[in-house]
């Protein structure tokens, strides 16, 4: 009897031990699973959802006074219903509201004929790791390289120290009678034409980025037609506007500048109206 009760003290304490040697490996489990705490859980790393989440309603998105200065033969048209209807434009055929919208106009006059159309495209990003931002902006930047930009103009100046004048030579500045005459100060520099500065390119302070389109076709014996495009993207949203006219006269041409402010008036209205 004294033995089993010798005994049974002995086990009870190498069962004590093995259950503090099982729950000691148990806690060192439990930290290998956090070994990696710089790792981003998936909430963390799925990406932000766009600022827009619906899109305009587009044939409401234009003020009446632009669709008169765009479009002048709207209020030559003299039957009520006819001018109702036309002041009203036509909305894109779409199944998603949410995704894509856009409205068209036209109105001829008795100088022309004039279309304007109006897109709204909502982008949105089915890949959790890319945010719908991003994902417009690869889309948007595929609309400029379409569009086929021009390289803009630049006018360098020469470095100081230009050794291309012969050794010797004076310079303007060192001459008591100031510039010779007929030739240019060398401190100008040529300004763009006209033609430069209203090239298509792209724009700066319309929306997070922007660019203008001008395309004018026709020629000999058929009217020229211009059309001017600004397409602007903000956040995940990509506004596209296209203005033409065709005069219906074979020797007209389209006015580039004023169609041009134009339509950049109607899209910074629209950047505004997205923006509230």
């Amino acid at each position: 009897m004294q033995r089993k009760a010798y005994v049974v003290p002995a086990t009870a304490a190498l069962l004590t031990a093995l259950l503090a040697g099982c729950t000691g490996g148990s806690g060192s489990g439990g930290g290998a699973d956090n070994s990696n705490p710089g790792e981003p859980d998936s909430k963390s790393a799925q990406a932000q959802p766009g600022k827009y989440r619906t899109l305009p309603e587009p044939c409401g998105a234009v003020r009446q006074a632009t669709l008169e200065a765009m479009l002048p033969g709207l209020q030559q048209i003299t039957d009520e219903k006819q001018r109702e209807k036309a002041y009203a434009g036509t909305a894109l055929l779409t199944y998603d509201t949410d995704r894509k919208v856009g409205c068209r106009w036209k109105a001829d006059s008795a100088t022309g004929m004039n279309h304007l159309y109006v897109d709204f495209e909502r982008v949105v990003s089915y890949d959790s790791s890319v945010s719908d931002d991003t994902q417009a902006e690869e889309i948007f930047a595929k609309q400029i390289a379409a569009a086929d930009l021009p390289e803009p103009a630049t006018t360098s100046a020469s470095p100081s120290g230009d050794s291309s004048s012969p050794a010797g030579t004076p310079s303007a500045s060192a001459s008591p009678s100031g510039s010779p005459s007929g030739t240019a100060s060398p401190s100008s520099t040529p300004s763009p034409s006209a033609t430069e500065e209203l090239q298509p390119r792209l724009l700066d302070g319309l929306g997070d980025e922007a660019f203008l389109d001008d395309q004018l076709a026709g020629s000999g014996s058929t009217a020229k037609q211009r059309k001017v495009t600004v397409a602007f993207r903000t956040s995940n949203v990509i506004v596209t506007l296209e203005y033409e006219e065709q005069p219906t006269s074979v020797t007209a041409e389209p006015d580039s500048k004023e169609m041009q402010d134009k339509a950049r008036k109607l899209a910074a209205q629209l950047s505004d109206s997205l923006s509230g």
